[in-house]
């Protein structure tokens, strides 16, 4: 028995890295999962091999910043399963602009994936989870939400807003039974950090001094994000909504001090 049994889920950004691990999570919990992802080609590989290793997982190719996508995939996954249990949204993307030379395209691309895509599966996901009288909206964050460091903008911007969206649903949607939270990674290896680090003069450095600064001394693993990610959607956590959870080797207690 798994502690998902039976809920239908549906994973933003799941071709790869957070969303790949949470995805394969859900199935071997015991849930149906479908997870969306612009990358067409990453995505049908991730759900071949998944759906090869006997697991319960499917790919749905949206572009999660336009409403008609989102529309279109979520009614897919009510009208194949009757309703929906688990949203996580995971989908996402890096910046690193100059706050003076950014252009109003490029933070509606930032804000879009970062921030708009959540409200919009949301939007979606709330008509069936409040008939059904329940359901768990998992929100991937940032450290960036709450601390952040030179270079990122306006990452961390985007990344705060979502902590308040996360909030905003958790009080509005709480006496429908729904729950909404959000989860705080750090440094993990995923491509986004991997990219970060090739923007760096020295990323063989930039690593080290990263892994330096972890009171961990490494990083997470995608598994571990979505091993918190799992708990968190599950009735393990019942009295849990409106928080903010981190799972980030302990660097934010570190920079609280």
């Amino acid at each position: 028995m798994g502690r998902l049994d039976g809920r239908i889920a549906f994973v933003t950004g799941g071709a790869r890295g957070i969303g790949r691990a949470t995805a394969r999570k859900f199935a071997a919990e015991g849930a149906t999962v479908i997870f969306a992802d612009l990358d067409e080609a990453a995505g049908r590989e991730t759900a071949a091999e998944l759906a090869a290793a006997g697991l319960p997982v499917s790919f749905f190719h949206a572009d999660v910043t336009v409403e008609a996508d989102v529309q279109r995939a979520i009614d897919d996954v009510v009208a194949r399963h009757g309703t929906l249990d688990i949203l996580v949204n995971n989908a996402g993307v890096n910046a690193y602009f100059d706050a003076t030379a950014m252009t109003g395209v490029e933070w509606d691309r930032v804000f879009g994936v970062d921030l708009k895509s959540a409200w919009l599966c949301a939007k979606y996901a709330l008509p069936p989870m409040k008939r059904a009288g329940r359901g768990s909206i998992v929100n991937i964050a940032s450290i960036h939400a709450v601390l952040t460091i030179p270079g990122m903008f306006p990452y961390a911007a985007a990344k705060a807003g979502l902590l308040g969206l996360t909030r905003s649903l958790a009080l509005e949607y709480g006496p429908a039974g729904i729950r909404v939270n959000a989860v705080l990674p750090a440094y993990t290896r995923t491509r986004l950090v991997e990219e970060w680090l090739r923007t760096q003069p020295d990323p063989v450095a930039a690593e080290r001094r990263v892994l330096e600064v972890q009171p961990l001394r490494r990083m997470a693993e995608p598994e571990e994000i979505a091993n918190l990610v799992a708990f968190v959607a599950s009735d393990e956590a019942s009295a849990i909504t409106g928080a903010s959870l981190a799972a980030d080797c302990g660097l934010g207690v570190m920079f609280a001090t």
